[in-house]
């Protein structure tokens, strides 16, 4: 099968498309031919060298939706969709025409999802969810979603899904003015030292919840948050460290969430599309647009393409 694969890390130049055996699947296992695969930050991240238990030679690519073709009769001509912290770390993922996985790493694709348009949605959408139920939105939850990218759409969607409250914050007018588009209610954030203000104009007394999805506003969330708030995080600066105002985060009886992804193998990310994907169908949740699709043959040009900051959600197709 054709695949893109990497032998090396620290730089893309080690990412090619080659020719490798297609997997065989064994007991309890499925093979499924990849239909569309979604290129995340993180798979190029994953060719630079900055996950150091990814084993090598590796095929990258978490993202998927296809067909399966072989396993258990029951799951064989389904479409399916999936994602997991395995996948292009320590097992061949999903930028080829084939991947094997556990038969119960997948999940049935909603059927409003096209296969580009499912292999968008995984790691954005497995982080949103998970920050949302560990940080405990549920109806009525007043939330403050910091950023404009996928997983902060997502995690909107997601909550309004669950009956929170909900309420966009971004830096840029152009991420203001497109979560505007969406119908949400969305602060244009400036000196960190306003959004307290900013937060408590909206919310009297705070928000019970702040996700903040930029790495940022962690220290800034603090006097924006309500008695007992959460803070939700999933990036930070570069070097890692944050000064927090711990003396006012713990007189609030406030609490910080790390989200991360990568603790999720595929039957546990197949269990939460599961829980979510029904609401695609059900339309509650509104169906991806933008999205780039390119041959898997182009795949190294799109990956350089990604780390230079391009916005559009890159899907690869076999």
């Amino acid at each position: 099968m054709k695949a893109l694969q990497f032998d090396k890390t620290g730089d893309l130049s080690a990412l090619r498309y080659v020719d490798v055996p297609t997997p065989v699947p064994g007991a309890d296992e499925v093979l499924v031919q990849i239909k569309a695969a979604g290129l995340n930050p993180s798979d190029v991240k994953n060719v630079l060298g900055r996950f150091p238990y990814t084993t090598l030679p590796r095929i990258p690519g978490r993202d998927f939706a296809g067909v399966v073709v072989e396993g258990p009769q029951a799951l064989i001509g389904q479409e399916v969709w999936g994602t997991g912290r395995e996948l292009g770390f320590f097992a061949d993922g999903s930028h080829a025409q084939f991947v094997k996985l556990p038969a119960n790493g997948v999940a049935l694709k909603p059927t409003h999802l096209s296969f580009a348009q499912a292999a968008s949605l995984g790691v954005p959408y497995t982080t949103a969810w998970d920050a949302l139920e560990r940080s405990l939105v549920t109806v009525g939850t007043r939330l403050l979603v910091i950023g404009g990218g996928a997983v902060g759409s997502a995690a909107l969607a997601l909550a309004n899904v669950r009956g929170a409250q909900v309420l966009a914050a971004a830096r840029r007018l152009e991420q203001v003015k497109d979560l505007q588009a969406q119908g949400y209610q969305t602060l244009q954030l400036h000196k960190p030292d306003d959004l307290g203000a900013q937060v408590n104009a909206v919310y009297a007394g705070g928000a019970d919840v702040i996700f903040d999805t930029t790495g940022f506003w962690l220290p800034a969330s603090v006097p924006a948050l309500a008695t007992f708030g959460r803070i939700a995080i999933i990036a930070a600066p570069v070097d890692g460290m944050v000064q927090l105002p711990a003396l006012a985060l713990y007189r609030k009886g406030g609490s910080v969430v790390g989200i991360n992804s990568l603790l999720y193998g595929v039957q546990a990310c197949a269990a939460m599309l599961d829980q979510f994907g029904k609401f695609f169908d059900q339309g509650l949740l509104p169906l991806p647009e933008g999205l780039f699709e390119s041959p898997l043959e182009e795949g190294l040009e799109r990956y350089a393409e990604v780390n230079q900051g391009a916005g559009d959600k890159v899907i690869l197709l076999p």
